[in-house]
């Protein structure tokens, strides 16, 4: 199985081309060994597996394999690297705008291209964020209203949560400290917390301005990453709903920088950032 494995801001993924004759065996056979493809000490090593396949509806569609064997909905960073693979051979090039079919619905990518002909930055729209509690989902919260700094009680502490999906679920909690924060004692209890029924991603968030924030993530199925896109978008979202940041943000996540807008005019959020290649090789497994 020839693969190539990329990254975006650290976030690292193994993309396996499926769209030919072979796509559907192809698919499988990374389904099968999604785990032993993630392991990094006896595998290639990465945050999850991406299919790049055939769509339904449109041209494209990306599905997502975690670590853990298990399939997310969504991954932001994992979408920008998407976008990159097809664009630098050659898929997409003559659209100013490309549909990708996910998990999560159908999305649409722009790529900005650098000096050398290929996708330095992506500019992703990932819809509108989703705040009624039963489609997060969570059993937090009361009908359809958001549920905004509550309470929960999580590895002998009261955390106090935000809950947002976009297209995967997240909950969101702002620290002091997020540099120092116990994110691995505390993550692994959120993640299955009983309040939410799909577990969730856990995002840790330090707010420095208005326009800037630091970041870190506990992911559902991977444990902590370096940088989680749409986790980025649901902390922008909850920063807004509790009134600390404005509506456009630089997240410092710890693999790098997320351009962040939750637009007024159309209630989309809008994610820009880079998407890099790491290596190309083939799994003998």
């Amino acid at each position: 199985m020839q693969f190539t494995k990329m990254h975006g801001i650290g976030n690292d993924f193994i993309m396996v081309d499926c769209l030919g004759d072979d796509g559907r065996a192809l698919a499988q056979q990374a389904r099968t060994q999604a785990v032993a493809l993630c392991d990094r000490k006896f595998g290639i090593g990465g945050d999850g597996v991406i299919l790049v396949m055939a769509g339904e509806t449109v041209a494209y569609q990306m599905r997502m394999l975690n670590p853990d064997g298990s399939e997310a909905e969504m991954c932001g960073n994992g979408i920008r690297c998407f976008a990159k693979f097809l664009y630098d051979r050659g898929h997409g090039k003559d659209q100013a705008e490309l549909p990708v079919e996910t998990g999560a619905g159908l999305l649409h990518v722009a790529v900005q291209a650098g000096p050398d002909g290929k996708a330095a930055t992506v500019r992703v729209d990932m819809g509108e964020p989703v705040l009624i509690p039963s489609l997060v989902p969570t059993t937090l919260g009361e009908g359809d209203a958001p549920v905004i700094s509550q309470p929960i009680e999580a590895a002998g502490r009261t955390l106090h949560v935000t809950t947002v999906s976009m297209g995967n679920p997240h909950a969101v909690i702002f620290v002091d400290n997020v540099k120092d924060y116990p994110l691995e004692q505390v993550g692994p209890f959120v993640e299955s917390h009983p309040a939410f029924p799909k577990r969730t991603n856990t995002e840790f968030i330090e707010v420095i301005s208005e326009s800037e924030t630091k970041f870190r993530v506990w992911e559902r199925g991977a444990a902590e990453t370096l940088a989680c896109g749409t986790g980025a978008c649901a902390s922008v979202v909850a920063g807004v709903l509790n009134g600390k940041t404005g509506r456009r943000v630089l997240v410092h996540l710890p693999g790098g920088d997320l351009d962040i807008e939750w637009s007024e005019a159309d209630n989309h959020v809008y994610m820009t950032g880079p998407a890099s290649d790491v290596f190309e090789g083939e799994w003998l497994g």
